[in-house]
């Protein structure tokens, strides 16, 4: 059975520009339209019978699409589970926890199920590649995470290149004038996921704005190898064969906190006496955290806002399938919100200065 992408491939479009032509949402020009529409015929493309199936749910069940790799453990995702899960049991909905590492694959089973109504979307890409399943066939969604086109679904994030810019601003304010900024791995930046290159975005805006040298280095899930990393970085106080090492470090990775502080202590650096260290992304409640400066994650408005959304979806598809209307562009258009957390900045149990040399 053709696919919208193969559509997309026979048309030499885009996936998304398919959907626009197919749903009407979008004004796409009359050569476009005829290659989408001729490509369609060619290869029998029918997207109406799946979004028929769809409209008839009535589950009462929201899909959480969290991926998740074998073996590895993250704090933030437990942490969203719950809070999502206790959002949409108060909506009136049970929650249905997917974990497919094929992103798109995973959701087209379980929109093409019967199982849920709608889905919300973690682990979002720039340019996710479950947007494009959500549009073919027509399944309510919303994504914690902020894609690159804005107005594809409805979402919901931390303004993540903000907040790392903020955390720069505060840092050089303070006197600190070398920096590292600790992102999310290089996987997740090679997949495009969208808080680690909307955080390192942030973090050299900040580095522009106030002159600031800002090394960008990458975290590792392994504690022992990010131990080593850092250990390179942060020389202790009375070792100078690296030249002046950094005064600040700026942590983007909800638990990476943990082995930083280790390896910072095995570097003999003191916090902040001798190092300030700021964390984009902590958990409300962490008391691992509470001694830092940091940038905490609102799970709780996130996953509130979010489950809000889809089920305002799946309740729009469910009054067109009742007034005989058939889903689309519409449909999508009418569900589309947004919420963007400023970040904010909370004390530490020290204020951070730079460190004298």
């Amino acid at each position: 059975m053709a696919t919208i992408r193969d559509v997309a491939q026979r048309a030499g479009v885009a996936p998304s520009t398919v959907s626009y032509v197919l749903n009407g949402s979008r004004s796409i020009s009359m050569e476009t339209r005829t290659r989408v529409q001729e490509a369609v015929d060619a290869l029998g493309y029918h997207p109406r019978a799946s979004a028929r199936t769809l409209r008839s749910s009535r589950t009462q069940v929201i899909a959480l699409a969290l991926p998740r790799a074998a073996g590895v453990q993250h704090s933030v995702d437990g942490r969203f589970a719950i809070d999502v899960s206790d959002a949409v049991n108060t909506l009136g909905y049970d929650l249905l926890l997917t974990t497919s590492q094929d992103k798109a694959g995973g959701l087209r089973r379980v929109a093409l199920s019967g199982l849920a109504d709608a889905a919300i979307l973690m682990a979002v890409d720039m340019e996710d590649a479950r947007i494009d399943v959500v549009r073919e066939l027509v399944f309510p969604s919303a994504l914690i995470g902020r894609p690159a086109d804005e107005d594809a679904l409805p979402w919901t994030d931390l303004d993540w290149e903000e907040a790392a810019a903020l955390a720069v601003r505060e840092l050089t304010a303070a006197g600190h004038g070398d920096l590292v900024y600790l992102a999310p791995s290089e996987a997740e930046v090679r997949a495009r996921r969208s808080y680690a290159l909307r955080g390192i975005a942030g973090a050299r805006r900040g580095a522009r704005a106030t002159g600031a040298s800002v090394k960008v280095v990458h975290s590792v899930d392994d504690a022992a190898e990010l131990a080593r990393r850092l250990r390179t970085l942060l020389p202790g106080p009375t070792d100078d064969a690296r030249g002046r090492p950094p005064t600040a470090l700026v942590v983007q990775h909800p638990s990476a906190h943990h082995h930083i502080m280790a390896s910072v202590a095995a570097a003999g650096l003191r916090v902040p006496e001798e190092l300030s260290v700021v964390v984009i992304g902590s958990l409300p409640g962490d008391p691992s955290s509470r001694r830092l400066p940091r940038i905490e994650l609102p799970v709780e408005t996130l996953a509130t806002e979010v489950s809000r959304l889809a089920v305002s979806a799946a309740t729009a598809l469910r009054d067109r399938a009742a007034d005989g209307s058939e889903p689309g562009g519409q449909l999508l258009a009418a569900s589309i919100g947004h919420l963007l957390i400023k970040p904010v900045l909370m004390p530490g149990a020290a204020p951070f200065t730079a460190p004298l040399r």
